[in-house]
């Protein structure tokens, strides 16, 4: 898993390449503690480049909405694969997340 980090006036974004597993949660939750350390205000997640995620990556995301939520930070996540967004619609995360198409969608609903 590759993880880029682009910053604009308005937002956040982690462009997230490859699985999100067990072995490459670490790293994300790393880069999402950054994120909660610098009270990001609107987090994006460019999930276009993500082929998996397990049940690791997926708590490693919920873990970050909980902090995120003590300074009111939001996230949004786009470009889910179809398999990617299958497994976020089967244990209802998309209850939870904002979820979108495309990064303008993902900029506009934390706003």
């Amino acid at each position: 898993m590759q993880i880029e980090k682009l910053e604009s006036a308005s937002s956040v974004t982690l462009k997230i390449t490859g699985e999100i597993d067990l072995h490459a949660s670490p790293e994300l939750r790393a880069r999402l503690q950054d994120c909660v350390k610098a009270k990001t205000p609107r987090l994006l997640i460019d999930f276009t480049g993500v082929e998996y995620i397990d049940s690791s990556g997926l708590a490693t995301l919920i873990e970050y909405v909980r902090e995120s939520g003590t300074f009111g930070g939001k996230l949004a996540l786009f470009g889910l694969q179809k398999k990617v967004r299958t497994i976020f619609d089967l244990v209802r995360l998309n209850e939870l997340f904002v979820i979108t198409d495309t990064a303008e969608e993902s900029v506009l609903a934390v706003k």
